[in-house]
């Protein structure tokens, strides 16, 4: 078997099923395997994934186990040459396993790493830590303190040695989407299970180039990361944001009493600016421009326009316009280009799930997405 993809599910129901809608469409002439893992889900998920995709494997565990024992679990389990670790709040272009698996990368395979790619936000704007440095006291105070927006030299954060259409070596990639082969993440031990969830990709990143192995950075293939459905930015996220940190340090850098005064301090305001960023607001929508074969009754209380073509789209008002795509006549690959090629602050983007009759998408990386249910 060349792929499994293992997806670890924590209360995301309806952004699981169009998770998986994407990849099947994805593993389509790939030898191939779905491993679901469950971590004590109460949304209905694992009755949604019997229901639904009763071929796929599921694992339920019976508690919240974290993002990296959790992982681990659905990896043991795996029978391809490679792994994916996935998130279930992604949309995966319909290229994106075969172009990865089938691309000749400027290192050599018994050099590679863990692959990543471009990942975009439910707004179509690319998210910086598709592809990051390793964050170092130097590096994590520069990008606590804003230091990389002021020039490419405090850069290292978001390894901005590369621009995001631009593909090569990376340190650190993220663990919403990581491909790897399994021999290479049972050899360095998976994710470290001492630490709960956040900083588990960094550690993994950091470990596999310790083995002299090269992390890389592909940038030919896009994958929508809605972010944030699994967590909510509350008090429990900052403490275990903060400890995730104090985590990584402590493991791989010389402990010293100024440095960890430094890193509580900066995991702290991190951690806080983190929070603050989460608004939670409320979008008013002027209009509705809806893009699918058929007219839908999906009951919209504005104006819908209906267009049949994606090029027939023109951004000519500056009216709050929600875009919705049916996903059942484009394909994902369509929908994640038009996003990015479309994306525009009076514009958010919705995807319709015909086969289950809702809407689904986020208007704003630091918050939870929306669902409607018709």
């Amino acid at each position: 078997m060349q792929l499994s993809v293992i997806i670890l599910n924590y209360n995301v129901r309806y952004f699981l099923e169009q998770c998986i809608l994407s990849v099947q469409k994805a593993l389509e002439g790939i030898d191939s395997e779905i491993i679901v893992v469950d971590n004590a889900s109460s949304d209905g998920s694992c009755e949604m994934m019997k229901n639904k995709f009763p071929h796929i494997k599921l694992i339920e565990n019976a508690i919240n186990l974290g993002f990296p024992k959790g992982n681990n679990i659905g990896v043991a389990q795996a029978k391809g040459e490679y792994i994916c670790i996935l998130n279930p709040d992604t949309v995966v272009a319909e290229d994106a396993f075969a172009k990865i698996l089938n691309s000749k990368f400027q290192i050599p395979n018994s050099q590679l790493g863990i692959i990543g790619c471009k990942l975009i936000d439910g707004t179509g704007n690319f998210l910086p830590e598709s592809k990051r440095g390793v964050p170092t006291p130097w590096v994590a105070f520069t990008k606590i303190f804003g230091l990389y927006k002021i020039s490419n030299y405090f850069g290292k954060y978001y390894a901005q040695h590369l621009s995001k259409n631009q593909s090569g070596n990376v340190d650190i990639l993220v663990g919403a989407f990581m491909i790897m082969k399994r021999e290479l993440y049972l050899k360095v031990g998976g994710f470290d299970e001492n630490c709960f969830m956040y900083s588990d990709d960094i550690d993994l990143s950091y470990l596999v180039l310790k083995t002299g192995k090269s992390n890389y950075y592909f940038h030919e293939t896009s994958v929508i990361h809605y972010k944030g459905e699994s967590t909510v930015r509350d008090g429990t996220y900052m403490k275990r944001f903060r400890e995730a940190m104090q985590f990584f340090y402590k493991k791989h850098f010389k402990k010293s009493w100024f440095f960890d005064v430094m890193m509580q301090v900066g995991s702290f305001v991190f951690s806080l600016l983190k929070k603050n960023l989460q608004k939670n607001k409320q979008r008013t929508i002027d209009e509705y421009v809806v893009f699918s074969k058929a007219e839908l009754d999906l009951k919209l209380s504005k104006k819908v326009t209906y267009l049949t073509d994606l090029n027939q789209f023109r951004n000519q008002s500056k009216k709050n316009i929600e875009i919705i795509f049916d996903i059942s006549a484009f394909s994902f690959t369509e929908i994640i280009t038009f996003m990015e090629k479309n994306r525009n602050h009076n514009l958010s983007f919705k995807n319709y799930i015909s086969s289950s009759n809702y809407l689904i998408g986020s208007n704003n990386s630091n918050d939870r997405g929306q669902i409607i249910l018709l």
